[in-house]
């Protein structure tokens, strides 16, 4: 074969290997419909896991994540030994029952349905603290019902060491209060010196005996959590405590309910007080995300509202990671609240279909909240950004970041229900901004250049449809090059 000719071979052969790698990058995943924030019998719900497992099966799904609470747990203590002297009402979950049995309960159920991916984690209360009193009949448990969701938590001790108020003590924590504990010690054999001495010495060393004695029960009854329930609000440090505890045993945390509206109520001889919590988006950091759709009001994911700017904070360095929204379900039976299992639904972009994959999605952005009536939901077929020019340049999709000269170019499809009948609005946000609002039936096909050149600096496209449903995509950044 002649030199030309091998030459034009190969320069066939490299646009053929351009061509592949340039086409979009949406076309190499697969989207799976996943279900979150149910509860089972180890909490709350109504059904047992396999059954519920059964059911989500029945309707389609292969992606199933398990949030049963860790503890339900209210305790009022007296002081000085508020750990001893006390009422505490506890209810059923994981660490009430056992983490150990919950996760042996989802490993026969892998078992059973090898073809789905489920994933265990809870629903956490990491904090609250009591104002008012009881003997005036105005104890208020406050922030109770500030809920944050655990995923990818697969070890007994993951859930039993939690630093949430009511958890044990790890091994870590008894061996860093040795110290205090040597402290009671000495303090203890001082008071049986005492008591070898006569008159006020031996009066001294008993009284000493029964104080050290109940310091030192009400020490044991300690939990895992630097904080606790009688010294009023504590800001954002017990929850950013859970958060990065979390991280470290290598499971994702959620903001879930932001902007509950049902956390005022008497309850028994209290008063519990849980107020929308929209801040805690801005105030906590390296959280993996939040609920962006559930089944209440939500404006946080307004155009210009608390999650862009944390976005925005994202985008100009203070924050090390952008929050990802997903759809989160308060599962507990069919029907409660006037929901059923897959109203909500966090649809995955996967490569293939593994738990390390699903949980690299969460934790990279590349999923989209959507809500509707099961089965009619929407669908988002594509969200992407390229450049405007070639036709074949790369598609970024949502958690992707593409770097550009000028001119981004966004395409979104959106389908669901019966074609030609259902109207629906799109809005498209950039960078807390919303830039154009598209109305259609569905399905409906939008091709969208932006005339935006912005050298150096890094904005952000993001979008939402309502009128068929509701869909909330996560963004894709774009960084102008200088």
């Amino acid at each position: 074969m002649n030199t030309p000719c091998k030459q034009t071979i190969l320069l066939l052969v490299l646009f053929a290997a351009a061509y592949l790698f340039l086409v979009s990058s949406a076309m190499a995943y697969e989207q799976a419909p996943a279900l979150m924030d149910l509860r089972t019998t180890f909490s709350d719900g109504a059904y047992d896991p396999e059954t519920l497992v059964q059911m989500a099966v029945e309707k389609g799904f292969r992606v199933i994540f398990l949030n049963d609470h860790d503890r339900v747990v209210m305790e009022y203590g007296l002081p000085p030994f508020r750990n001893i002297v006390k009422k505490k009402e506890e209810l059923n979950s994981i660490n009430k029952s056992g983490a150990g049995a919950y996760l042996r309960a989802i490993g026969s159920i892998r078992k059973k349905y090898p073809d789905v991916i489920l994933i265990p984690g809870t629903e956490s209360t990491p904090f609250y603290y009591w104002t008012g009193s009881p003997f005036a009949g105005n104890l208020t448990a406050n922030d109770h019902e500030r809920r944050i969701l655990t995923m990818g938590l697969e070890k007994s001790g993951d859930y039993e060491t939690l630093p949430i108020l009511h958890n044990r003590l790890s091994g870590t924590d008894l061996r860093a209060a040795m110290p205090a504990l040597l402290a009671f010690i000495m303090s203890f054999l001082l008071s049986i010196y005492f008591l070898f001495n006569k008159g006020w010495w031996r009066i001294s060393g008993a009284v000493l005996i029964i104080l050290n004695a109940g310091f030192f029960i009400n020490a044991v009854f300690a939990h895992p959590s630097a904080f606790d329930a009688y010294h009023g609000k504590q800001g954002m440090a017990p929850y950013q405590l859970f958060i990065d505890a979390v991280s470290r045993k290598g499971g994702l945390t959620f903001w879930n309910y932001p902007e509950t509206r049902s956390g005022v109520r008497k309850l028994g001889p209290i008063q519990v007080k849980t107020l929308p919590y929209p801040e805690v988006l801005l105030g906590t950091k390296n959280y993996t995300g939040f609920a962006a759709l559930y089944g209440d009001t939500i404006t946080i994911t307004e155009p210009g509202n608390v999650w862009d700017v944390a976005l925005q904070e994202y985008c100009r360095g203070f924050r090390a990671r952008p929050p990802w929204g997903i759809a989160t379900a308060d599962y507990h039976k069919e029907g409660d609240s006037g929901q059923n299992l897959g109203d909500f639904q966090t649809v995955l972009w996967l490569r293939d279909k593994s738990t390390q994959s699903v949980l690299a999605a969460l934790k990279n952005g590349k999923m989209y909240a959507c809500q509707g009536k099961f089965p009619n939901i929407p669908r988002l077929d594509e969200f992407s950004v390229s450049a405007a020019e070639p036709d074949a340049a790369p598609r970024m999709i949502s958690g992707d970041e593409l770097s550009l000269a000028r001119t981004p170019r966004i395409r979104i499809t959106v389908s669901g229900g019966t074609e030609g009948n259902d109207t629906v609005q799109v809005r498209l946000i950039r960078s807390g901004t919303l830039i154009q609002t598209f109305r259609g039936t569905l399905p409906l096909d939008i091709d969208y250049t932006d005339p935006l050149e912005t050298p150096g600096e890094k904005v952000y496209y993001r979008m939402d449809m309502t009128g068929y449903g509701i869909i909330v995509s996560n963004p894709i950044f774009v960084k102008f090059v200088k």
